[in-house]
């Protein structure tokens, strides 16, 4: 009876599948981290640390699939830790307390604990204080990994713990030496030309993880000749770009775009506003801020500029898109080569200043109105000059506060219309030292 039931139908192993490329080329050391030199190199913050012998907890801050895991797990190896790692997605605090108790017990035992904590951010700022005092009294080294701007997402007491690590996208040529190497892995070349093997790296925008995934689909066709990168592109869809339109890429890419404006560099300005809008920005959003960089960077330089952004901004209301976007970029270019002045902006600033420091100070006597008899036996009015009655159209008054030293706000350059300005700046300046000493 016994060899009837030795073995029955379904109890045959099931074969396991195949382990992802991704996992089968995991970095088994340091070293092997394609794409991070400059913080695992020996004079690196990470090489100094584990060089000293003195691994701090650290934050790992960087876009997806450039190993922020996968060097957490490599310095709990070298350091001889035991790796635990947790999401703060699907981590709650009963979680969190049996974590923090096992690492207790690990600790009474001789072993530490590297925690791991993936999308660190998504704790709450309570959350975070809870990881405090275990990492204070040595229960955890923890390891959090973030593709937010820790400064803006984690409060002030985990930063003052922790060391900020920050890990930088995978240029092409990284991207070229992990394509190598999951050639190697293979055992046979990307059936690809050398044109088609560019596209298929910038396809990857800097994701390690995401070029071993397209690698694997390009692998798995079976094709009589090289693809080039027509035929790529209609067997691969093109990955969206990384971009978060109410996180850091959004603040970045707009402060790159405002920053070419600026620097009147029309090529960058119009490269940023084309990847705000392939990430899937709202146009109307950078309607408003190209026209907002027409009053800060050009003012008066050209007062054009400014009517230039609105009627941008009106034609792409009637079109929409993709039409009216065209009439953005244009305003783009407009204002990248108008002559850049922010004295207005500056002038205005310093004008906000200086009516907080002197408080309620009321106006000097001979330019308010006089409606009531009291008013005008107040002195209300009294010795106003009219100025179109006045040589040359001013008289030279002075409208500042009784006793207030006269300031000076705006003070345009020689640069586009501003030059115009600054001439009847100074020429006012004349006349009106001119009427005051007489």
């Amino acid at each position: 009876m016994s060899d009837l039931f030795d073995k029955l139908p379904g109890d045959e192993p099931t074969p396991q599948a195949p382990r992802p490329l991704a996992d089968r080329l995991r970095p088994r050391a340091l070293a092997e981290v394609i794409g991070q030199d400059h913080v695992l190199a020996p004079e690196g913050p990470l090489g100094a640390m584990l060089a000293a012998h003195s691994l701090s907890s650290l934050i790992l801050w960087g876009p997806p699939g450039v190993g922020k895991t996968t060097i957490a797990r490599l310095l709990a190896d070298e350091t001889e830790m035991t790796f635990v790692q947790i999401s703060a997605i699907f981590t709650g605090v009963p979680e969190l307390r049996k974590v923090f108790e096992a690492a207790k017990l690990r600790r009474r035992n001789g072993q530490s604990t590297l925690l791991f904590v993936d999308e660190i951010h998504r704790f709450n700022k309570a959350q975070q204080d809870g990881f405090l005092p275990h990492m204070e009294d040595g229960t955890i080294l923890l390891v959090g990994a973030t593709t937010e701007n820790p400064s803006f997402e984690l409060n002030a007491a985990l930063l003052s713990r922790a060391q900020v690590i920050v890990l930088e996208r995978l240029d092409l040529a990284d991207l070229e030496r992990l394509a190598q190497r999951a050639e190697k892995d293979l055992g046979r070349a990307l059936p690809l030309t050398g044109d088609a093997r560019d596209a298929l790296l910038e396809m990857a925008d800097g994701d390690g993880r995401a070029l071993l995934n397209l690698i694997e689909q390009v692998t798995a066709w079976k094709v009589a000749k090289p693809l080039d990168r027509a035929a790529l592109a209609q067997r691969l869809m093109r990955r969206a770009a990384k971009y978060d339109k109410s996180g850091d890429e959004h603040y970045n890419l707009i402060s790159a775009l405002h920053k070419s404006v600026r620097g009147s560099d029309p090529d960058a300005a119009l490269y940023w506003f084309g990847r705000m809008l392939e990430g899937g920005e709202d146009p109307r959003y950078l309607a408003r801020r190209i026209t907002r960089m027409a009053v800060e960077d050009i003012g008066l330089a050209d007062p054009q500029a400014q009517t230039h952004c609105l009627h941008a901004w009106e034609l792409y209301e009637r079109l929409g898109s993709p039409e009216g976007e065209l009439a953005l970029a244009q305003a783009v270019i407009y204002l990248a080569l108008a002559p850049k002045s922010n004295a207005g902006y500056m002038a205005y600033k310093a004008a906000r200043a200086a009516a907080q420091k002197t408080g309620s100070q009321m106006p000097p006597k001979h330019i308010l109105n006089a409606p009531t008899g009291m008013m005008q036996d107040q002195g209300y009015g009294a010795g106003y000059a009219y100025d179109h009655d006045a040589e040359d159209g001013f008289s030279g008054q002075n409208y500042f506060p009784e006793g207030m030293k006269r300031p000076v706000f705006y003070a345009p350059p020689e640069r586009g219309y501003e030059r115009e300005l600054k001439k009847r700046v100074e020429y006012f300046a004349k006349l009106r030292a001119k009427r005051q000493g007489g």
